[in-house]
């Protein structure tokens, strides 16, 4: 098993971010990434839906022989992670993107934070949850900004056009104070350096990208999957609807090319 790929899976393409982090921590290690992009975005979707398709996406990629199954997408995790670790935790470890990154920020001192998110993530209300079980007394400012997608995947940010929009968000009246912002979407951490120029240091920023990378790395060592072989990793990219749009917005998330192949679930 220490040779088979990592499962990785998005809605779309924006989980690539976490597959790129993947890729230069643990380099030996094979990607097999599923992008759902004739479902996307599944921040418009019912949960009912989003674990249909999360159920269908973690079949494939198991009859791919995936070693783990990382849930790269926010939406996907709120919905369908207590789902799809009841169902197939006892044959792979299941890896959320919300979990590692609350840990994380329960760790901290802060007393009041800010999550901008999707509108599936922001309705699911899971960072609140989370992060009040683990610190009690935290309080968290949810803020769907969903518009902030469809701008990166069409190559608007570190502009102009991003500047404003962000602009817009970020003066949202409740997050005056806040001392930390979980960026709560695997697209967000394109924006992270000009969100962090917004704030000039006043407020910390956090993505997921870090602190998942590193939980799956825990993982492999733990679960003794980890491949110290030294053939050649395999990277296969993975979309239930193809256009060339897609492929060539994958540079943007994976910093490199990338050949996808169409799987119909």
């Amino acid at each position: 098993m220490s040779k088979a790929p990592i499962g990785i899976f998005d809605s779309g393409i924006g989980g690539l971010t976490v597959a790129s982090s993947v890729s230069k921590v643990f380099p030996k290690e094979s990607i097999l990434y599923f992008g759902d992009t004739a479902h996307l975005p599944y921040g418009e979707k019912s949960i009912d839906s989003i674990q249909k398709y999360a159920i269908e996406i973690t079949e494939f990629l198991l009859e791919k022989g995936c070693k783990m199954i990382v849930i790269a997408c926010n939406s996907a995790s709120a919905a369908a992670y207590e789902l799809l670790s009841e169902k197939y935790g006892n044959r792979v470890p299941v890896v959320d993107v919300i979990s590692p990154l609350v840990e994380l920020i329960s760790s901290k001192s802060y007393a009041k934070v800010g999550v901008m998110a999707t509108k599936a993530t922001v309705r699911s209300d899971v960072y609140s949850k989370k992060l009040m079980e683990l610190k009690p007394g935290i309080e968290v400012v949810n803020l769907a900004a969903g518009l902030l997608v469809t701008m990166i995947e069409e190559g608007f940010f570190n502009n102009d056009i991003s500047n404003a929009v962000l602009h817009k968000y970020l003066t949202y009246p409740d997050f005056e104070d806040i001392e930390a912002l979980l960026l709560a979407c695997t697209h967000y951490p394109l924006l992270r350096p000009e969100i962090e120029s917004f704030y000039k240091g006043r407020v910390a920023v956090y993505d997921s990208v870090d602190s998942v990378t590193e939980k799956i790395g825990r993982l492999l060592k733990l679960k003794n999957l980890r491949n110290e072989s030294d053939e050649e990793p395999t990277k296969r990219f993975f979309v239930s609807d193809y256009t060339e749009s897609f492929e060539q917005t994958t540079r943007i998330f994976y910093k490199n090319k990338v050949n996808l192949e169409v799987a119909s679930l």
